[in-house]
């Protein structure tokens, strides 16, 4: 599906950005103080099979079905992408991305490595960020200190680390957390940045531009 360009007298559509990390990198830590500083931006609700964790809720966090429900969606093609994580199903929902984007917002997905080629297909002009840990010990360090898994499930999310981590080069930008304030500030640069690309600001700064321009005021 091709974005629509802007038009002058219309808002411009945001831009989609998809973010990935293994687990325990920090991503959805980073992506919640982006949010809090950057009111342009807004995440996708996904829609997942699994149970809910402690403090999490429906349609905020996820949106919580059941298998049968999940694949109602999937057999009319409602997502954008979809794929099997930890013996789960993730997708996002297509309506409700094009919707915000529609608003002039930068909706970012939380999705994976398999996610973000789909995403690709269906989207001009997605722009993609891997959040990626100081160190695998480090990354370690913190799957433990969640406190909320077995070491064999600690184990499993290592070796699926290095396996989402293989896929670094199919992203634009990389970020690492090891400074959190740092690593948000580099988020951020990357959606300033690219709100000031001169297709967005040339409709945007249209009345500034043209009375620069104006030869008649000499």
């Amino acid at each position: 599906m091709q974005k629509q360009p802007c038009s002058q007298g219309s808002a411009c559509p945001g831009n989609l950005y998809v973010v990935s990390a293994p687990s325990g990198a920090g991503k959805t830590s980073l992506v919640k103080a982006l949010l809090e500083r950057d009111r342009q931006v807004t995440v996708s609700v996904s829609h997942t099979t699994r149970a809910p964790r402690p403090g999490e809720q429906h349609g905020k966090d996820y949106y919580f079905i059941s298998d049968e429900e999940y694949q109602a969606l999937l057999d009319s093609q409602s997502f954008i992408e979809t794929a099997r994580v930890f013996d789960y199903y993730y997708g996002t929902e297509r309506t409700q991305v094009q919707q915000k984007l529609d608003q002039g917002l930068d909706v970012i997905l939380e999705i994976d490595w398999q996610g973000a080629r789909q995403v690709r297909a269906s989207y001009d002009g997605v722009m993609s960020i891997f959040i990626l840990p100081p160190s695998r010990q480090a990354l370690e360090s913190r799957l433990r200190g969640r406190g909320q898994d077995s070491m064999e499930v600690i184990q499993r999310r290592m070796r699926d680390a290095r396996s989402e981590t293989s896929h670094y080069q199919e992203y634009d930008y990389l970020v690492v957390n090891d400074d959190f304030d740092l690593a948000l500030e580099q988020l951020a640069a990357v959606f300033t940045a690219n709100r000031l690309r001169y297709p967005v600001q040339a409709v945007r700064l249209q009345h500034l531009l043209d009375s620069l321009l104006d030869y008649s005021a000499d």
